[in-house]
């Protein structure tokens, strides 16, 4: 069985460690506990981590988040992989810091990489993990926030949160979304 997990963010110096950029960062982690290594390729940074029979393509799209879906359509047709095995990590303004939603299907919520994907994929039906980043900011001020550094505090926070995201992800694969999303969306 193959999988596809999308981590969304922006390639960049100037992105890097921003809250915008927590599917990067997501990936990275699940990368790193395994010795994954990512390779530039078409449409993002590849790469492969087996897990008990299990192939997961870790794909950090290169496209920008506004033009993602190119990139998540193109690897889920390379690597034949069905809607249903997709996961997509984003970031989610909407939920306070830390806080983690495994979703089946849902709506953009206004989140122009999530639209992307689904004008690319034309459906909503695909599974997405929401990484809370909360919505601390002056009205008018969102796009400094959500492309702005981790403060101090969230920063200390922020490494077990993102070990709960990579299990999450693990149980994805191996228990399906259903049993995931009864284990953890009450966390």
């Amino acid at each position: 069985m193959k999988y596809l997990i999308a981590g969304l963010g922006n390639i960049g110096a100037e992105y890097q460690n921003t809250r915008h950029n927590i599917g990067f960062n997501v990936l990275d982690a699940l990368a790193e506990a395994s010795n994954v290594v990512f390779e530039d390729v078409r449409y993002g940074a590849v790469g492969e981590l087996s897990l008990k029979g299990r192939k997961l393509v870790l794909l950090k799209p290169s496209t920008y988040m506004n033009l993602s879906g190119n990139a998540v359509r193109y690897w889920m047709t390379k690597e034949n992989i069905p809607l249903e095995n997709l996961l997509v990590v984003v970031d989610d303004l909407a939920l306070p810091f830390g806080t983690l939603r495994l979703k089946q299907k849902g709506s953009d919520a206004g989140h122009n990489g999530l639209k992307n994907i689904q004008e690319t994929l034309g459906t909503n039906s695909y599974s997405r993990l929401r990484f809370g980043i909360g919505n601390d900011f002056p009205k008018g001020r969102q796009i400094d926030f959500v492309l702005g550094q981790w403060s101090a505090e969230e920063l200390t926070d922020l490494k077990p949160r993102i070990e709960t995201a990579c299990d999450i992800i693990k149980s994805f694969c191996l228990a399906g979304i259903q049993n995931t999303m009864n284990q953890y969306n009450n966390k």
